[in-house]
C-alpha cells in the first residue's frame, strides 16, 4: 500500500509540473504575439489642392472649312494662262486663270461702234428737230398775221385757212423730229448697256479668287476649252483628280478658307439642357486638340447649335469656330473637342491615381498626423488632366495616398517615401489641372 501511494503521489506531481510548464510556455507565446507589430506600409502621398476648375463635355469632331468655293467659268473660250500653283494660298482678288480675250474684245469694239453710230444719228435728228421747230414758229407767225388781215378784210379767208393747215403740218413734222431724237437717246442707252455687257463678258476672261483661302488641285490645263454650265473639255491629267468632286463638272478649281475653321461635333440629348442654359448666359468656350498633339489646344467659341435632335442617334450637332492662323487644322480631320460649360470655384482635386474602388464605391486613403491611414469614401467628379475632382470626402490640404495602396490597411501605420525630386516644392503636390 505504501508503495502504491508513493507511486500515485509521484505521478500527480509529474502531471502538476507538466501542466505548470504548459501554462508558462503559453504565456510566453502570448506575450511574444502581443509584442509583434506589422511594419509600416511604404506609400507616396500628395496633398489635396483647391483650385478653380471647369466642367466640360468631351467629344470627337471633324474640322470643316468655313467657306468652300468652286471656281467655274462664266464664258466659253480657251484657257490661255494659269497664274497659281496647286495647293497655294491665295488672297481675294488674286488672278487665277486667263481665258482668251479676243472674241470679247471684238464684242466691246462692236458695241462701241454702234454707240458712235447712234450718237451721230442723234445729232442728225436734233438738227432736223431744230429746223422743223423753226419752221413751225415761222408758220405760227404767218397764221397770226393773216388772222388779223382776215379780220380787217384785207385778204381772203381761204388763204388764212391754207396757212393754218401748213402750220399743223409743220408742228407734226417737229413732233416727228422730236420722237426721232428720243429714239436716238434710247438707242444710245441700249448701246451703252451693250458695251457694259461686253465689258462684263470680257472681265470674265480674268478669273480671280473670290475669297482668301487655299487652292486645291487645278481641274483644267492651258489649252482646255471651258464653258459655263457644262463639262469642260479638259484632259485627264491635272483635271482628272478626285479633288474636284466637291465642285460641279465644269469646276476649274476648289478654294477652301482655312482661317478661321469650323469644328463640328455632336453631344447627347441628355446634355442639351446644360448647354442651352449656359448659352443663355454667354458664349461657350471650346478647346480643340489634334489627336497626335493632345497638349496643344486651340481656344474657340461655340457658334452653332442645331435646331433638331437626330432621330436615329439621339445626338445634337454643334459647331465651334476656332482660329487657324498656322493652318494647324485641316478640313476633314478628326479632332478632340472639349466644350467648357462653367467653372467650379475652389474645387478639391487629388491625383487620379489616389482613388480606389471597393464594393461600396470609391475611396481614398488619408494619412493622418500620427502616420496612420484612414479609409475615406469619396464622391468623384470630372478629371482635370492628371487630377480628378473630389466632390465630397476630402478637404484641401489633406494628404492622400497615391502609390502603395495595396499594402495599406485601414488604421495601419504607413511610411511616407520621399519623391526622387524631393528638393522641388512642386513634387509634393500635383501641378495645375490641364483643361
Amino acid at each position: 500500500m505504501k508503495y502504491g501511494q508513493v507511486l500515485f503521489y509521484r505521478l500527480g506531481m509529474l502531471l502538476f509540473v507538466v501542466g505548470l510548464s504548459a501554462i508558462f510556455l503559453t504565456g510566453c507565446v502570448n506575450k511574444a504575439q502581443q509584442k509583434f507589430e506589422r511594419p509600416p506600409a511604404p506609400v507616396s502621398v500628395t496633398a489635396a489642392v483647391a483650385q478653380d476648375v471647369p466642367t466640360y463635355l468631351d467629344a470627337i469632331g471633324k474640322t470643316v472649312a468655313r467657306e468652300v468655293v468652286s471656281i467655274q467659268p462664266q464664258v466659253s473660250c480657251r484657257i490661255m494662262k494659269i497664274h497659281f500653283t496647286d495647293g497655294a494660298n491665295v488672297r481675294k482678288g488674286d488672278l487665277l486663270f486667263t481665258i482668251d480675250t479676243r472674241p470679247f474684245e471684238a464684242n466691246v469694239q462692236q458695241a462701241q461702234a454702234n454707240l458712235a453710230k447712234d450718237q451721230a444719228l442723234k445729232k442728225q435728228a436734233e438738227a432736223n428737230l431744230a429746223r422743223d421747230v423753226a419752221q413751225a414758229k415761222w408758220g405760227l407767225v404767218q397764221v397770226e398775221r393773216y388772222r388779223k388781215l382776215v379780220e380787217e378784210g384785207v385778204v381772203a379767208r381761204e388763204q388764212y385757212e391754207q396757212l393754218r393747215a401748213n402750220l399743223d403740218a409743220l408742228n407734226a413734222t417737229a413732233e416727228a423730229s422730236r420722237a426721232a431724237v428720243h429714239s436716238a437717246d434710247e438707242a444710245i442707252k441700249v448701246d451703252a448697256a451693250a458695251i457694259a455687257s461686253a465689258k462684263v463678258q470680257l472681265s470674265y476672261c480674268y478669273i480671280r479668287a473670290p475669297i482668301d483661302g487655299r487652292a486645291g488641285q487645278r481641274l483644267a490645263d492651258i489649252g482646255n476649252v471651258v464653258s459655263p454650265g457644262g463639262s469642260n473639255n479638259a484632259n485627264s491629267g491635272s483635271g482628272g483628280s478626285d479633288s474636284g468632286a466637291a465642285g460641279n463638272s465644269n469646276s476649274l478649281l476648289i478654294i477652301e478658307r482655312l482661317d478661321p475653321i469650323y469644328a463640328d461635333f455632336t453631344i447627347s440629348q441628355n446634355s442639351l439642357t446644360a448647354v442651352q442654359q449656359q448659352m443663355r448666359q454667354g458664349t461657350l468656350r471650346a478647346e480643340v486638340r489634334l489627336p497626335d498633339t493632345p497638349g496643344n489646344s486651340v481656344i474657340g467659341q461655340l457658334t452653332f447649335l442645331d435646331n433638331t435632335v437626330q432621330n436615329t442617334t439621339g445626338q445634337v450637332t454643334l459647331r465651334a469656330t476656332i482660329p487657324n492662323l498656322g493652318h494647324q487644322f485641316w478640313p476633314g480631320r478628326f479632332v478632340n473637342i472639349r466644350l467648357v460649360l462653367n467653372t467650379i470655384r475652389g474645387a478639391v482635386l487629388v491625383p487620379a491615381s489616389a482613388p480606389q474602388m471597393s464594393a461600396n464605391g470609391s475611396f481614398v486613403y488619408v494619412v493622418k498626423q500620427d502616420s496612420t491611414a484612414e479609409q475615406r469614401p469619396v464622391s468623384l467628379g470630372q478629371r482635370q488632366g492628371d487630377l480628378i475632382v473630389v466632390d465630397e470626402g476630402i478637404q484641401a490640404g489633406e494628404r492622400v495616398v497615391t502609390n502603395g495602396q495595396l499594402g495599406v490597411t485601414p488604421g495601419g501605420k504607413v511610411s511616407i517615401e520621399q519623391p526622387r525630386d524631393a528638393g522641388n516644392p512642386a513634387s509634393a503636390t500635383s501641378t495645375a489641372p490641364k483643361s
